[in-house]
């Protein structure tokens, strides 16, 4: 699940990690200006794409959250507008966490330039982000060349750690980190994507559902969309139907956890596609239960009248009940993808 940047700060701040003054851009009159309005989409380039604007007077104020409110940035029209303090920027710095794979570790990565131009950095300096976080604090402290800041460093590192593995992060990225003229470090930005899988341990209450925040659309003209659980299976799921020669419309993992509610927001987003012919849907369930997958289903077919057909491959937990489910409504569940495949391709026409 990808948090929008006032979420993300949220916890971060929770973990003691030094933030921009900020808030929510509700209440005009508790907005202090001169300010930096920022549009909370779930994606990046905001900077870029104009999603960032400065507001020095009032009568700016209004139009400009009107403005970012309706500017789509990559698919994404903004709920809430972020609006921070204008900081004095002495230099801005790059530091992110994520989980790596290859090495079962969680690494530690950072640039001497962050920013928006982020990208065109080569030669990123990485670590084990387990390593003791005094010895962190210093070889960053040397790597920025900002020795009067190693304490701070040192206390950001551990907290950063902290908050990663407390809220099972897979990512968190402040970028920039920005160091001020008086010498402060906050993090300036940030993006944090959390563990679907671990929703269960979570009273997560984020404005992104993790079936919304693992929507992709990979061709709006596409004839075939795709409904899995777990990244692996969702991309597999999405190869596959380019190997039978389908056109996917979509990548959408639903994660763990996702209920009845949020597969029925992700069929509405999948009826939006106007070639579409064909859903494939491909659940093993664990978390997610096959019983509130069954449900979904049934309640998609009532409340969305132009959904094309269902091809269902479905097992795992309370499978029996769901079995049960959409026989009563002669919804066939199918043995296998490759037979969904099959059957989907029969109904595709050009």
């Amino acid at each position: 699940m990808k948090l929008l940047e006032y979420e993300a700060k949220t916890l971060l701040a929770q973990a003691k990690i030094p933030t921009p003054k900020g808030l929510l851009a509700s209440d005009l009159s508790k907005i202090t200006l001169p300010t930096i309005l920022k549009s909370q989409v779930p994606t990046g380039g905001r900077g870029k794409a104009g999603g960032i604007l400065v507001v020095d007077t009032l009568d700016q104020l209004q139009p400009a959250i009107d403005t970012l409110l309706s500017l789509k940035i990559k698919g994404f029209t903004p709920k809430t507008i972020l609006a921070e303090e204008k900081l004095s920027i002495q230099k801005e710095l790059y530091l992110s966490m994520l989980v790596d794979r290859q090495s079962s570790s969680i690494k530690l990565i950072a640039h001497k330039n962050g920013g928006i131009e982020v990208e065109e950095n080569t030669d990123f300096k990485t670590w084990n982000a387990q390593t003791n976080p005094e010895v962190l604090g210093q070889e960053l402290a040397d790597y920025y060349k900002l020795p009067n800041q190693t304490f701070a460093l040192q206390d950001l590192v551990e907290n950063l750690l902290t908050c990663f593995v407390k809220n099972d992060a897979t990512l968190i990225e402040i970028n920039p980190l920005i160091l001020t003229t008086d010498n402060q470090l906050l993090a300036g930005d940030c993006k944090m994507t959390l563990d679907d899988a671990a929703a269960f341990r979570h009273n997560w209450k984020f404005e992104e559902t993790p079936a919304e925040a693992n929507f992709v659309t990979i061709d709006p003209q596409g004839n075939t969309a795709t409904i899995a659980n777990g990244a692996g299976l969702a991309m597999a799921t999405v190869d596959a139907a380019y190997e039978a020669g389908l056109k996917p419309a979509n990548f959408l993992d639903i994660g763990g956890g996702a209920s009845e509610a949020t597969l029925l927001k992700a069929f509405a987003r999948i009826a939006e596609y106007k070639n579409l012919q064909a859903i494939i849907i491909n659940i093993f369930a664990g978390i997610t239960r096959a019983d509130e997958v069954a449900k979904a289903i049934i309640s998609a077919k009532k409340q969305i009248p132009q959904l094309p057909p269902l091809f269902i491959r479905l097992a795992g937990t309370n499978y029996e009940a769901a079995a049960e489910i959409l026989t009563k409504e002669n919804i066939v569940i199918m043995p296998n993808l490759e037979s969904c495949l099959v059957a989907a391709k029969g109904v595709i026409h050009e």
